[in-house]
């Protein structure tokens, strides 16, 4: 049985709201934060780049206060960190796992979402980029760490190509599910890439 678009996105949002959820959790074990403050930094990790796109295209009140999926995506995020999190601390990429499957859901998502706002293809790819990555951005500040976008580790230079390929897949061929597999694909590789090989986007140079 084929899944509707509306379906469709319902799963992109709630994997996506799980995966930063986690990253969230995550970052905020490791930063020694007591269990309120790792519900907060899953929470504020897994919605603070929807709320903004939400804000900026006038889409009130925001998703999460009217949507019970994502709060129970964000609850499930938490409550899988707190029972896994000892067993899986040492795996390396634990973080970053989950952290590229979030930005990669949930860029396809904001770009989606933007154009069926009827917003332009590019300003929709901006609004996938934000809700990407903007919650990551929260989350780092919050844990007193670098964002990974001011880094010259590609982040959101990996979710503007996730979203320019979605929505040129979606303009040529019309293949709604393609389209997002291969938008988030796209973004989770080239963040595999860049940080196995060590690319990453050059420094300014002052001296």
């Amino acid at each position: 049985m084929l899944l509707e678009p509306e379906q469709i996105i319902l799963i992109i949002e709630a994997a996506g709201t799980f995966a930063f959820a986690v990253s969230g959790a995550t970052a905020a074990i490791r930063s020694r934060f007591d269990l309120f403050g790792i519900f907060v930094l899953a929470f504020v990790t897994a919605i603070g780049g929807g709320t903004i796109r939400d804000v900026m295209i006038g889409n009130l009140p925001v998703n999460w206060l009217t949507d019970t999926l994502a709060i129970t995506s964000v609850i499930a995020g938490f409550i899988f960190t707190l029972l896994i999190y000892r067993r899986m601390k040492k795996l390396e990429g634990w973080l970053f796992t989950f952290d590229a499957a979030g930005l990669g859901l949930f860029t396809v998502m904001g770009t989606q979402i933007g154009l069926e706002a009827g917003m332009s293809v590019g300003i929709s790819i901006a609004l996938g980029t934000i809700t990407g990555c903007f919650g990551g951005v929260l989350r780092d500040v919050l844990a007193g760490t670098k964002p990974l976008i001011f880094q010259e580790e590609i982040y959101a230079m990996a979710a503007v190509t996730g979203g320019i390929i979605f929505t040129l897949i979606l303009n040529f061929f019309d293949a709604l599910f393609v389209a997002q597999l291969t938008g988030i694909v796209v973004i989770v590789f080239i963040r595999v890439i860049a940080v196995r090989y060590k690319v990453g986007l050059p420094r300014m140079n002052v001296d």
